[in-house]
């Protein structure tokens, strides 16, 4: 990407905190030379994690976008909180002239100012915390009306949004695929954005998803992030470790035995489709991309009732109510991952996290299993989703 203008709003950014804080800081503590330091390497920092070609050994570039990574998730929270505090103080001063008291004017700056260095420290360290645990799991059950008996009960482990990348690697994927294996789901789906970068950059760390096990196997959707990063790539290398990946495309699941059974319809009644699609906006990297999700039950058989989509975004809900789902899972939104992006996500999509309802058809919208950009959730905790399959009527 062209850095010339990342590098100049960056540094215009922080320049606006150092005239902000630091004459108020400088007053209030002798620690103030400590923030003026950390925002020059904040402003150093910031653009090199988007910096495809790093002029440095090997050995740096990884703690050098670390750094970079760390300082956008500590900025976002000071610039807000800066913000913030300007409007505060400002109602502060006008309801003090209205009211025809005097203000501690220089008091409350100070006080202030250290408050925000202070609470923008901790949210990030806080959130870097929450950020980097392996996600908990989180359980959810699907009332679906006529849904057979034989598919009552039925288990879904979902991951979405895994980000593999600058700062997560083989051993945090690792950790997840032995958290989902424990669980013993029936079928696992990942709901796209597993990568950011090149299948030879990250093949290693995306090897431990081919231990993942499930009865019914694995099965993945494309998100935007796979297009960014050479999907048609990453594509075959998910089918090589095993992976089954869904293109505006559908298989059937007996799932249970047919041994026994005595009629064709207790045979119609254990299986399930599950149908994939595309990333929402696939077709503005490839045509034949476009995701579709009437496509994706092109020859389904027309008996088999019970039909859940895997979708990236939830934008592609309108579509697969009218197509006939009773389930889609999606991710994307990362919850809004911390303030203050939880509160564009809703400007966006239509669902931001958990289970909704649209017209007949359920959508549940995972937070993430892992992360995007600086290593940091707050007010949005990562997961890993074991979807639960019951009849309504129960």
């Amino acid at each position: 990407m062209r850095l010339a203008p990342l590098v100049f709003l960056v540094t215009l950014l922080h320049v606006f905190l150092a005239v902000r804080l630091l004459p108020a800081l400088a007053a209030a503590t002798a620690l103030w030379p400590l923030f003026a330091l950390l925002l020059v390497v904040s402003a150093a920092a910031m653009p090199l994690p988007f910096v495809q070609r790093f002029p440095l050994p090997e050995r740096w570039r990884k703690p050098v976008r670390w750094v970079g990574l760390l300082a956008m998730g500590w900025f976002s929270s000071l610039f807000v909180l800066a913000v913030l505090r300007d409007v505060a103080l400002l109602s502060a001063w006008a309801a003090s002239r209205l009211a025809g008291f005097g203000m501690v004017r220089a008091q409350w700056e100070q006080t202030s100012a250290l408050a925000v260095v202070a609470l923008a420290t901790a949210d990030s360290l806080v959130g870097f915390f929450f950020a980097r645990r392996t996600p908990p799991v989180r359980r959810v059950e699907v009332p679906i009306a006529g849904l057979p008996a034989r598919l009552a009960g039925f288990t879904i482990a979902q991951l979405s949004d895994l980000h593999v990348g600058p700062t997560i690697r083989a051993g945090y994927i690792g950790r997840i695929v032995d958290q989902v294996n424990r669980l013993g789901a029936d079928m696992i789906a990942i709901t796209g954005d597993l990568v950011d970068g090149s299948v030879p950059e990250l093949r290693e760390h995306v090897a431990p998803l081919a231990r993942l096990r499930a009865r019914h196997g694995t099965f993945v959707v494309t998100g935007n992030h796979e297009y960014y990063a050479g999907a048609h790539a990453w594509i075959a290398e998910l089918k090589r470790l095993g992976l089954k990946v869904l293109l505006n495309e559908h298989v059937v699941l007996q799932t249970r035995s047919v041994h026994g059974a005595q009629t064709d319809e207790e045979v119609l009644e254990s299986m399930l489709l599950v149908a994939g699609v595309t990333d929402y906006t696939a077709g503005h990297f490839d045509t034949a991309h476009a995701s579709d999700p009437r496509q994706a039950l092109h020859d389904a058989p027309p008996l088999v009732s019970t039909r859940i989509l895997l979708a990236h975004q939830p934008r592609s809900a309108p579509a697969a109510a009218e197509a006939g789902f009773q389930l889609q899972l999606s991710g994307h939104t990362h919850g809004g991952q911390f303030f203050p992006w939880n509160l564009f996500v809703p400007l966006q999509q239509p669902f931001t996290a958990g289970l909704h309802r649209l017209q007949d058809m359920w959508v549940y919208v995972s937070r993430g299993t892992g992360y995007w950009g600086p290593p940091k959730r707050l007010g949005a905790p990562s997961e890993i989703t074991l979807i639960t399959l019951r009849r309504a009527d129960d």
